[in-house]
C-alpha cells in the first residue's frame, strides 16, 4: 500500500469522531468551574446558584481538574493518535475491535468515575493525595480510563508490528512515530498511579486496609504526575512537528531532530517526579538532587523543539515572502485558525517553560510550593501550550471528520485570541500571588487572612478566568456547529501532513529501532527511582486514616 491508496473510511472517522465528542463535552463542562473558582476568589460566590448540584468550591476544582486535565486531555490524544496512526501507517487498525474495547472501557471509566464526584463523595480534587478519601468507585473508575487508553495503544502497536513486517527498513512515518512514542510514555508512566490505585487507595477505599500510607501514595503518584505533562505535550509536538509546517506553506527542518527529541522525551520524562516532592520529608536530599538535574535534562529535548519548529516555520514564512529579522512572522497564515491557535499556543509555552525552571530549581520553589504560582504555570501548559494547541488540531480535524466547511473562521480566530489575552490576565494574576504567598487548593473568597495586596491580583484573576469562559464556549460552538448542522457547506479537507526538508530515509537508522531507546528509558527508571522505591516499600506504614471532603 503506497503513501496515497488508503483513505480512511466512513467508519474510522466516525470512531476518532466519538473520542473528540467526549473530550469536547468533558472540556465544556470542567471549563465552568475553573472561572467560578476565579470568581470566588474575587468574592464573587456563583457555586451558591449551583446547589444542590455542587456542594462545595472543592467538589467543583475536582470537576475542573478531572474533566479538564485529565478527561478532556486522554479522550482527545487517543482520538488523535488513531489518525494519526492510520494515517501515517497508511493502513487500518490491525484489531479494530480492540480499539473499540479500549474506548468503550474509558467511557465505562469515566461515568463510573463520574458518580461519586457528583454525589460530592469523591472532592478529592485531581491529585486525589491520600489521606483525603474518595469513593472505591472514583479509583475503579479512574483505572479503567487509563487501562483502556492502554488497549487502545495496544491496537497502535499491533497496527504498527504489520506494517513494519510489510515495510521493513523504512523509516516509521513523524506522525505515526511520535503518537506511538506518546503511548509508550504514558504506559510507562501510568504505572505509578496504577499500582497507587491497585495496592493501597482501593483496597484502603473499600475497608480491606486499616490505613495508607501517604508518603508512598505521593511518591507512586509523583512516578505518573510529572510524564502526564508530556503525554499532553507529546501530541501537540505531533502536530507542530509533523502539520504545522505544511498548513503554514513550507516543509519541517529536519525529520531527524524531531525523532531525536521524542526519544529523548520518553528516555528523560519520568525518572524526575521527585522535583514535585522537594517539601517531603521522606525523601533524602540526594535523590531530591539528582530529579533536579533529571529535570533540568529535559530542556535540552524542550530546546530542540523549540528550534526545529521555529525554523521550520521561519522557512514556511518566507516561502510566503516573509523578509527581515523578525518580519517574516507576519507573512505565516495568521488568518488560519488552526495556524494561529496553534502559534499562540507555542507563545504561552515559552513563558510556561521559563516558570517550570523555576519549579525545578530547589531553593526557589521552597518559595513559591503549594501557592498559585503552581496553577499559573501548569495553566501555561496543559491549557495553553495542550489545550489550545488541540483547539487548533480541531479547527481541520472536525471539518476532515465530517466533511463539513468549519462554520465561522473568522469566530474562531478571535476565539484563538481570546484564549491567548484571557490566559496571560489569568496567569499573570496566578504567577503575581503565589509570590505574594497566596495559596493554592483554597477558597480565598472566605478566607480571613487575605491581605489587601492580594485583592487586584484575585479580580486580575477572575476577568481572565471570565474570557478564558467565553473563549472556551466559543471554541464548543463552533465545533458543535460545524459538526451537527445541516445545511452546513461541504468542504474537501486533508490532513496537513508535512513533508521534511531532507528526506527521511537519509537519517540514522538508529533513530527507527526501538530497542536501545526502551532499555535507556528502563535503565533510567530503576536508577532513579529503584532504591528509594526498595526503601519507601521497607518501611511502609498503612496507619494513616482517611478524611471526606464534604
Amino acid at each position: 500500500m503506497t503513501a496515497s491508496t488508503y483513505q480512511i473510511s466512513a467508519t474510522e472517522k466516525k470512531f476518532i469522531s466519538w473520542h473528540l465528542f467526549v473530550a469536547v463535552t468533558a472540556l465544556s463542562i470542567g471549563s465552568l468551574f475553573g472561572p467560578l473558582q476565579a470568581f470566588e476568589g474575587a468574592k464573587i460566590d456563583l457555586y451558591q446558584y449551583l446547589k444542590p448540584i455542587i456542594q462545595s468550591y472543592y467538589q467543583g476544582l475536582t470537576l475542573h481538574g478531572v474533566l479538564n486535565a485529565l478527561v478532556w486531555t486522554t479522550f482527545f490524544i487517543t482520538g488523535f493518535l488513531t489518525l494519526t496512526t492510520i494515517h501515517g501507517l497508511q493502513r487500518p487498525l490491525k484489531l479494530p475491535k480492540l480499539n473499540y474495547a479500549g474506548f468503550g472501557i474509558m467511557v465505562a471509566g469515566l461515568l463510573i468515575t463520574a458518580v461519586p464526584i457528583l454525589l460530592n463523595q469523591a472532592s478529592v480534587l485531581y491529585t486525589f493525595y491520600p489521606p483525603m478519601k474518595a469513593s472505591p468507585l472514583f479509583y475503579l473508575g479512574l483505572t479503567l480510563v487509563v487501562v483502556g487508553s492502554w488497549v487502545e495503544g495496544w491496537g497502535f502497536y499491533l497496527t504498527y508490528m504489520d506494517w513494519r513486517k510489510a515495510n521493513p527498513g523504512v523509516r516509521t512515518p513523524l506522525m505515526t512515530f511520535g503518537g506511538l512514542i506518546t503511548m509508550v510514555l504514558w504506559q510507562f508512566a501510568t504505572l505509578g498511579v496504577a499500582a497507587e490505585i491497585l495496592t493501597q487507595l482501593l483496597p484502603w477505599s473499600l475497608g480491606w486496609l486499616p490505613g495508607v500510607d501517604p508518603q508512598f501514595a505521593r511518591t507512586e503518584f509523583w512516578f505518573t504526575g510529572h510524564p502526564l505533562v508530556y503525554f499532553w505535550l507529546l501530541p501537540a509536538y505531533v502536530s507542530w512537528y509533523a502539520l504545522l509546517p505544511k498548513q503554514a506553506g513550507g516543509k519541517l527542518f529536519s525529520d531527524s531532530l524531531a525523532r531525536v527529541a521524542f526519544w529523548l522525551f520518553l528516555v528523560l520524562s519520568i525518572p524526575l517526579g521527585f522535583h514535585h516532592q522537594f517539601v517531603d520529608p521522606g525523601v533524602p536530599p540526594l535523590w531530591k538532587y539528582i530529579h533536579a538535574l533529571l529535570t533540568y535534562s529535559v530542556f535540552f529535548p524542550s530546546m530542540m523543539t523549540a528550534f526545529t519548529v521555529i525554523a521550520s516555520l521561519e522557512y514556511s514564512a518566507r516561502q510566503r515572502g516573509g523578509k527581515g529579522m523578525l518580519g517574516w512572522i507576519r507573512a505565516l497564515p495568521w488568518g488560519d485558525p488552526s495556524v494561529a491557535s496553534q502559534l499562540l499556543a507555542g507563545i504561552l509555552f515559552f513563558f510556561g517553560g521559563i516558570g517550570g525552571i523555576t519549579n525545578a530549581s530547589y531553593n526557589i520553589n521552597l518559595v513559591i510550593h503549594n501557592t498559585t504560582w503552581v496553577p499559573g504555570h501548569f495553566h501555561l501548559t496543559v491549557a495553553s501550550a495542550v489545550t489550545l494547541s488541540f483547539m487548533g488540531i480541531s479547527y481541520w480535524l472536525v471539518p476532515y471528520l465530517t466533511g463539513k466547511k468549519l462554520w465561522k473562521p473568522q469566530w474562531a480566530v478571535i476565539q484563538a485570541w481570546l484564549w491567548f489575552v484571557g490566559m496571560i490576565i489569568f496567569s499573570n494574576g496566578m504567577h503575581t500571588l503565589g509570590l505574594l504567598g497566596a495559596p493554592r487548593r483554597t477558597p480565598l473568597g472566605i478566607a480571613p487572612y487575605v491581605p489587601d495586596a492580594w485583592n487586584g491580583r484575585l479580580i486580575q484573576d477572575a476577568v481572565g478566568g471570565a474570557i478564558l469562559l467565553v473563549a472556551a464556549y466559543l471554541y464548543v460552538v463552533i465545533l458543535a456547529v460545524t459538526a451537527f448542522s445541516k445545511n452546513a457547506e461541504k468542504a474537501d479537507v486533508q490532513v496537513p501532513q508535512a513533508e521534511a526538508m531532507q528526506d527521511p530515509a537519509a537519517s540514522p537508522a538508529w533513530l527507527d529501532r526501538w530497542a536501545p531507546w526502551l532499555a535507556a528509558t528502563i535503565l533510567l527508571i530503576v536508577i532513579a527511582y529503584g532504591p528509594q522505591l526498595v526503601a519507601q516499600i521497607s518501611t511502609i506504614q498503612l496507619t494513616s486514616p482517611g478524611f471526606i471532603i464534604r
